[in-house]
């Protein structure tokens, strides 16, 4: 295939960043302070990003604690972070040690996290967590989080490229070189963009799309499939959170939203045949109902939370859906908003592909 030359535009940098989520604005704004002037972010739509985009009723900032009696210290983080088997050691001390370094620059950024007038950063328990270590400012903490960094990176006068869609990382030698971009403020003909640099930061975050029928907006996909095209190593990925998810919204299904004891129906594919259906599976519709207030700090499917444990309403609600073909509804209150529950896991999300 010919392109035509004059549709090629060459820029070059010295470290390019891809995305401006939390992590790609923080990204350029700490190399800029650290003395990388040629700089310079690609971006497909700014305002676009999973980041800002995303919400929980409770979206959660981990990290150290920062109040009350509670013993906990850098050693303890990183052992937890590193219990879960999806990063390396060093990695998870690192990213202990420098939880309270972050944290601090998100609060002289502007980020609203709630302290008590003595100045501590008040937590709680989330998830499998033993300790207090998260904290939040409701249900768009990200998208706070993001803006405020974005602010610093403007003030900072770092070029943002916008409506740079990467879709290819070139590497000469083993080593990259730069990436070629698609410019999608061309209407009429194909353009292309091609920035040569000596270090590439990519932050376009995980592959969502293995949450296709999940939490994420259907807009989120992820891009890492071209690192690993590219010959980047799958190394040190995120630990993946999966349990029940409402479709309409697009939410987790946890917090609050579960601890007002929403009754889960079931329907066949038409809407007929209702039934509530875990009370086939409990002695008590008390024991029921606390496995139900537990998922709102239990979100996570936990296998060690399945027998007595809350992660049993997950298996429940799977095998209702996919397993038996059959519609999960959930109500609050008597005529509030009815939300279709699924479980979706990686395995699962595989398979369908």
């Amino acid at each position: 295939m010919e392109i035509n030359k004059t549709l090629i535009q060459e820029m070059e940098f010295h470290t390019v960043v891809v995305g401006t989520g939390a992590a790609g604005f923080n990204a350029a704004s700490r190399l800029k302070q650290y003395g990388v002037n040629d700089i310079a972010i690609i971006v497909e739509q700014v305002n676009a990003g999973t980041s800002r985009n995303t919400g929980s009723d409770k979206q959660t900032y981990y990290k150290l604690s920062l109040a009350g009696k509670d013993e906990d210290s850098v050693l303890n983080l990183a052992e937890d972070l590193f219990a879960g088997q999806c990063v390396d050691g060093d990695v998870a001390l690192c990213e202990a040690a420098l939880s309270t370094l972050s944290f601090y620059r998100l609060v002289e950024l502007g980020v609203p996290f709630p302290c008590t007038e003595f100045g501590e950063y008040v937590g709680y328990k989330t998830d499998h967590d033993r300790g207090r270590r998260a904290t939040s400012v409701g249900p768009y903490t990200s998208k706070i989080m993001t803006q405020q960094i974005e602010k610093d990176v403007r003030s900072k006068q770092i070029q943002i490229l916008d409506r740079l869609q990467v879709i290819h990382i070139m590497v000469e030698e083993n080593e990259v070189c730069g990436v070629l971009c698609l410019d999608l403020k061309s209407k009429d003909e194909l353009h292309y963009v091609i920035i040569w640099c000596q270090n590439i930061v990519y932050a376009t975050g995980g592959p969502a799309g293995m949450y296709h029928d999940s939490v994420y907006p259907e807009s989120q996909l992820g891009s890492s499939g071209i690192a690993f095209a590219a010959g980047v190593r799958g190394k040190n990925l995120t630990e993946w959170q999966f349990g029940m998810a409402s479709l309409q919204p697009r939410w987790n299904v946890s917090g609050t939203y579960m601890q007002v004891l929403p009754r889960l129906v079931s329907t066949d594919s038409d809407g007929t045949d209702e039934r509530e259906f875990l009370l086939d599976y409990f002695d008590s519709k008390e024991e029921m109902l606390s496995l139900l207030f537990l998922k709102g700090y239990q979100w996570p499917f936990d296998t060690n939370k399945i027998f007595g444990g809350s992660s049993i309403i997950d298996l429940l609600v799977y095998q209702e859906t996919i397993i038996k073909k059959r519609r999960v509804f959930s109500t609050t209150g008597k005529i509030l908003e009815i939300r279709r529950l699924y479980l979706r896991n990686y395995h699962q999300r595989l398979m369908s592909i």
